[in-house]
């Protein structure tokens, strides 16, 4: 039976092959020269593109930048890689501080760069962990701290300076991870001569950094400060690790570049399964610039990777008019490498016309543009961006007939198979089907559907089919190959009938909308503080609209549907629903509360000068400055009380106490609201009319304790005069003394006999007003 693998096929294939390790794959080029880098390039710290490299760190003090490139090779192949490294521009007394190339275990879950200073972003420093799962760490190191004991790291050069440090050296520092080990391995101090004291032949000795303070980046080889770094990893054949070789290409004398060899030597521990690369620098109270361009990672092992061998393929099928998806999977065809994986195809009208990208290691490792398309008379073969995946459209006039093409693949490492043919059928494409509701005749664009219903879609077409896919939003959906299905979500879908040549249908696409309604809140009873009013419920629905919705009011033993909820005349607990128009499911009942005043809230009041009895002229007179509480006489209900006293102050105090502080007539009005904000009010007069006030007593009691002298009582006067006469006339006492302590029954030291006296009283208020007052009392002894 003929195979036609459509696109869902062909996006699975891409999800499994984007989780295997080496999707991309070495060789590993990257320039740096462009503003973009590969996606499996990833940046951290100070690190960033500019002028044409890779720059880790600026002359800057305390600076640290750090890549690494996020793709796993497997340690069996070991590894290459070259890169110009640029050190200059420092600023201060020493060059600092310098730069790792580290490797470490590509299964680690988080990276986490190492300490950074003197540990270069590979070693632990005091309390900051190094570099996570690492495992092989060059420093190339200008102040000297890599290759030390200082700041935590274990190991170091035996004969130091001075100083503790070892500048100008190149440190291989071994595996670690967290706070633990990193151990010093072995170190050379490039511009020290002698090999017994770490340091390199006479005559081969050289700076690391090209220049300090004013220099700029030598990036010509024949130019004095050119770097160029070489390392290589070969798989030790006689035990485990790897025999590392570290070379330099150095320009210390002009138009004469030179290559120093640094190690080439063991390195026995043993590798994690995959590793991968990356680069860090640091400076601290000294600085350099430290960048990097024009990297290439390879294997190193190449002679022990293979070519992958493709299949003859004969037995796919196309459909004219259409783009036909496929996809050439990693298990159908050979891949002996590690890990390997197919990276891309290309495509050839012959075997003859087979030609691999031989020369430049950087442009194996890419399919060639000119191959990744194919024009001919049939149609047109275009390949995927990624893995097997390509596309085939077969041109109207060649339905009936077949089409031949030759392919390879790369896989990637950069290995390249031989060729191998793809056949192909063209039969011609079929009508596009209809996606009917089931038991309905026309199809639908669109279908609401209440929350958690399903709605019954059926693929109808002109042919027999012997298969059919259901798509939502563009996805297939696994297991659904009948004509009906049962859609449960909302979505686009559509659905492929393929009929008995294996050519897919195309409906167009229905969406089904579990639409909202809008949501309904109550955070207070509704009330109607008018026992005549009832209460309109629409009001207090955000986006009350009839014409698109239902809204169902229940409660009481009643039902309210739409603008009958603008008239509901009980109090009570009720349900309110809302649906749309064209659906039958309301939604979820909301609670609300309905109040509805059968009896206004009886509102009341008393005022009396504190202390006093006195509310108005009658009982004596109101002061400007007297303080008159004011005490509430409502009916119980009222929960808050709101007071105007109509001098533009107020109070919301139940029974407040105020001072007006001046003549006048002042309506103070009392509010008060009940537990549903239902208000109702009262007001009175208060006459502010007095400037002083006289009270005259009855009578005294010399002999007692108490009211021993007869005294007015006065508030408000400047000036009085008291005046006592008997009652033959005669004036018996006399004072206009405002302190004075009255009459005390005497005339001349003598007691005066009890009975009935007579006084008069003169005075002048604050205003100027005159008060003369008079009358009788007793002496009572």
């Amino acid at each position: 039976m003929k195979r036609a693998f459509w696109i869902w096929i062909w996006i699975v294939g891409m999800m499994n092959i984007s989780s295997g390790f080496g999707q991309i794959g070495f060789p590993y080029c990257e320039t740096f020269t462009t503003p973009n880098t590969l996606n499996e390039t990833v940046f951290g710290g100070d690190a960033l593109l500019t002028n044409g490299v890779l720059r880790l760190t600026s002359n800057q003090n305390n600076q640290r930048g750090f890549i690494y490139i996020n793709v796993p090779f497997p340690s069996t192949y070991g590894l290459k890689a070259e890169f110009e490294y640029f050190s200059y521009g420092g600023l201060g007394q020493f060059l600092a501080d310098g730069l790792t190339v580290f490797l470490f275990d590509a299964d680690t879950p988080v990276f986490s760069a190492g300490g950074f200073g003197g540990s270069l972003g590979y070693a632990q420093r005091n309390g900051e962990p190094g570099l996570s799962g690492a495992y092989l760490g060059i420093g190339f190191d200008e102040f000297g701290n890599f290759g030390t004991n200082s700041e935590g790291r274990i190991g170091g050069f035996n004969d130091l300076d001075a100083n503790r440090r070892a500048p100008d050296a190149i440190v291989l520092r071994g595996p670690g991870n967290g706070s633990t080990d990193y151990p010093f391995v072995v170190g050379r101090k490039v511009n020290d001569v002698g090999t017994d004291k770490d340091g390199l032949n006479p005559g081969a000795q050289f700076p690391i950094s090209s220049g300090g303070a004013g220099t700029s980046r030598v990036t010509d080889p024949n130019k004095v400060g050119y770097r160029k770094v070489f390392l290589e990893l070969q798989p030790n054949p006689g035990g485990v690790g790897y025999f590392i070789t570290l070379r330099m290409m150095v320009t210390t004398i002009a138009n004469q570049p030179r290559m120093v060899t640094i190690f080439d030597r063991p390195y026995d521990f043993p590798a994690p399964k995959n590793l991968k690369i990356g680069f860090s620098a640091s400076t601290g109270g000294f600085s350099n610039f430290h960048e990097i361009r024009n990297l290439i990672v390879e294997v190193s092992n190449e002679e022990a990777l293979k070519n992958p061998e493709g299949i003859e393929i004969d037995d796919y099928t196309s459909c004219a008019g259409q783009e036909n998806q496929f996809n050439i999977k990693d298990d159908e065809v050979k891949l002996p490498n590690i890990n390997s994986t197919i990276r891309c195809l290309q495509f050839f009208k012959s075997q003859a016309d087979i030609k691999k990208n031989e020369g430049d290691i950087c442009q194996q490792a890419r399919c060639l543009e000119s191959n990744r398309f194919l024009v001919l008379p049939e149609g047109v073969f275009r390949a995927s961006d990624n893995a097997g995946g390509f596309t085939f459209t077969p041109n109207e006039g060649f339905v009936g007939k077949k089409v031949k093409v030759y392919y390879t693949i790369t896989d990637n490492y950069g290995k390249t198979s031989e060729g191998n043919s793809i056949t192909l059928d063209i039969f011609e494409s079929p009508k596009p089907i209809n996606i009917f509701i089931n038991g309905e005749n026309e199809p639908r664009e669109k279908i609401e559907v209440c929350l958690g219903e399903n709605v019954q879609l059926k693929g109808i077409g002109q042919e027999q089919y012997s298969r059919f896919e259901w798509f939502r939003n563009g996805e297939l959906i696994p297991g659904a190959n009948q004509s009906v299905f049962s859609a449960s979500e909302e979505g686009l879908y559509e659905v492929w009938g393929y009929n008995l040549k294996g050519c897919p249908a195309k409906s167009k696409t229905i969406e089904v909308e579990y639409p909202d309604v809008p949501e309904i809140i109550f955070e207070a009873p509704l009330v109607s503080c008018d026992p005549k009013t009832p209460v309109n419920v629409t009001e207090y629905i955000l986006g009350f609209d009839i014409a698109k919705f239902d809204y169902l009011l229940k409660g009481n033993n009643e039902q309210f549907l739409n603008n009958e909820l603008k008239s509901v005349s009980k109090s009570g607990f009720y349900t309110l629903q809302v649906k749309r128009k064209n659906l039958d499911c309301y939604s979820e009942p909301v609670e609300v509360e309905i109040f509805i005043q059968e009896t206004p809230l009886e509102v009341d009041f008393d005022f009396l000068v504190l202390g006093t009895d006195i509310r108005d002229d009658a009982s004596g007179g109101i002061f400007p400055d007297d303080p008159i509480e004011f005490s509430d006489l409502s009916a119980p209900r009222g929960i808050k009380w709101d007071w105007d006293f109509g001098d533009g102050t107020g109070s919301d105090d139940k029974n407040p106490v105020h001072v007006f502080g001046k003549k006048g007539q002042f309506e103070v009005k009392l509010t008060v609201l009940d537990e549903y904000g239902c208000p109702s009010s009262k007001t009175k007069m208060v006459s502010i009319t007095k400037s002083y006030r006289v009270m005259m007593p009855t009578g005294f009691t010399p002999l007692h304790s108490e009211n021993k002298t007869f005294l007015p009582k006065w508030k408000g006067l400047v000036q009085i005069e008291l005046l006592i006469f008997n009652l033959w006339g005669e004036l018996i006492f006399k004072t206009d003394d405002l302190e004075t302590k009255g009459w005390d029954g005497t005339l001349e030291g003598v007691l005066q006999n009890p009975g009935v006296y007579v006084f008069r009283f003169n005075g002048v208020a604050t205003d100027g007003e005159l008060v003369k007052e008079s009358g009788k009392f007793s002496l009572i002894r």
